[in-house]
């Protein structure tokens, strides 16, 4: 019976793909280290890149303005990334990069994976790092002179940093991150 386990177990390994078809094959390690691009609220996982907010301002301008509005403010298909400060208390609180988000990480993050919204994935790390700082920017966040980086990004204070607490159930262990993940505080309205 054990044996049948292991077998059943391994058998993904052993027999990756399917031979009926005969296409496919087991992931090499380089193929998997390509798409492990996660980036983690400490920074681990940035690349190498940096950007500016005044480089930003054309990467913007190109890639991100038609959806998300001149200065952010958000448009027709994207939402606003800018505004919204003192806003979480509220019955109707206006999440945005400035306003809610705890990490300046998180943008660079979910910027990398998921921008521009039709071509994710598109942008060099260098556009990234603008345009992450461009969002910053425009949320008051850093100056349009701040170099962005793996090292500067990790250090930007976001406004509503201390508006989470750190999530006490015992299943939430982090893998490397923050002893914790971050979970929003119903009571602190943010800045």
């Amino acid at each position: 019976m054990w044996k049948l386990s292991g077998l059943l177990l391994a058998a993904p390994v052993l027999w990756p793909q399917s031979p009926k078809y005969q296409i496919g094959r087991a992931p090499l390690d380089t193929d998997l280290k390509e798409r492990d691009i996660s980036v983690l609220a400490g920074g681990r996982g940035l690349p190498p890149g940096s950007g500016t907010a005044a480089a930003g301002k054309d990467v913007y301008s190109r890639r991100c303005q038609k959806c998300h509005g001149n200065s952010g403010q958000g448009g027709e298909e994207g939402p606003a990334l800018v505004g919204g400060k003192g806003s979480l208390a509220t019955p109707k609180p206006v999440k945005t990069v400035g306003s809610y988000w705890p990490h300046a990480t998180t943008l660079f993050d979910y910027t990398r994976r998921a921008m521009p919204f039709n071509r994710p994935g598109t942008l060099s790390n260098d556009e990234v790092y603008s345009s992450s700082a461009y969002v910053l920017f425009l949320n008051g966040i850093i100056g349009e002179n701040d170099v962005m980086d793996a090292k500067t990004l990790p250090a930007v204070k976001m406004p509503n940093r201390d508006g989470f607490i750190k999530d006490a159930r015992p299943d939430t262990s982090a893998r490397g991150a923050t002893k914790r993940a971050p979970v929003p505080h119903p009571a602190k309205s943010g800045p």
